[in-house]
């Protein structure tokens, strides 16, 4: 097994790391590989060589950065195991990325992109699916991976909703009413059923409705209404977050209900939320201009 093929196979035994989650690890460590030997120690110089080669092909800073994370992780790895001398990594860093604020969708686009669905054309119970897809991303602040992995056998919805995220971290999220209503309308007329196990949301052929179904499905809406191009089904989760926080809800549980492992990455939709309210000052004040 290559130093590689062992760095992938702890991810995925080791740290539980989800299929998509050690793909695109792979992905930004082969990245450096096509530069170096995968059994070499790292080297200052060709690590160097790398970064101004992912500059020079316009890569953000945020994926240069996610791609050093990944190196550092399988140095750190081939140094514990013995595969590869490794003395010191204090210098494999990557330029400070930008720091990001999510753009949630507005509450307004939010709704008329859920009234849309229905006035498209196609079959009844494709409207009623995708609706009640939308309703779990906005009123569940489910991951679209999480929303389409959901199987039959978990409806009709309780109060709770058990969701198994990044890294299997397990939460339980709240199930409004509305959205209970919503996957319950869409069961009623669906014409495929595979069984407790089979798939909650299905594809006009009866197969596993995919997260990628998903993001072409709020492009189109998107267009058809000519929204801002950040509108999509992760911004729908981004607008659960930031709209819970805008009316008075604790940070602490919204951390809960994303499932995010660290307060700091909740934190984010606080800028979201002052940024709101210096817009609203700016334009309301007397004093503003």
């Amino acid at each position: 097994m290559t130093h590689r093929q062992a760095w992938l196979a702890w991810l995925e035994t080791e740290r539980r790391y989800g299929a998509n989650t050690i793909a695109a690890y792979a992905a930004d460590l082969d990245d450096y590989l096509r530069h170096v030997d995968a059994d070499a120690a790292p080297d200052r110089r060709r690590f160097r060589g790398w970064l101004a080669d992912m500059t020079a092909r316009d890569l953000a800073r945020s994926t240069i950065a996610r791609r050093v994370s990944a190196l550092r992780g399988f140095y750190r790895f081939c140094g514990r195991t013995g595969r590869i001398t490794v003395n010191d990594l204090s210098w494999l860093r990557a330029p400070r990325p930008a720091k990001s604020v999510p753009k949630p969708v507005s509450e307004d686009d939010a709704k008329a992109l859920l009234a849309a669905i229905f006035r498209r054309r196609g079959e009844d119970w494709t409207k009623q699916r995708d609706f009640a897809l939308l309703m779990l991303l906005y009123g569940g602040g489910l991951r679209i991976s999480e929303a389409v992995g959901l199987t039959r056998g978990e409806a009709p919805f309780g109060e709770w909703l058990r969701i198994t995220g990044k890294g299997g971290k397990i939460r339980d999220v709240p199930v409004l009413p509305a959205i209970t209503g919503a996957v319950d309308a869409y069961l009623d007329c669906c014409p495929f059923d595979g069984g407790p196990s089979g798939p909650l949301f299905v594809s006009a052929r009866g197969n596993a409705y995919g997260a990628r179904a998903a993001q072409r499905l709020v492009e189109a809406l998107r267009l058809e209404l000519n929204l801002p191009a950040y509108v999509t089904p992760h911004a729908l989760r981004h607008a659960f977050a930031t709209h819970l926080l805008g009316n008075g809800a604790d940070l602490r549980a919204i951390q809960e209900l994303l499932g995010h492992a660290s307060l700091s990455t909740t934190q984010r939709y606080t800028s979201v939320d002052e940024a709101h309210l210096v817009r609203m000052h700016r334009e309301t004040h007397p004093r503003a201009s």
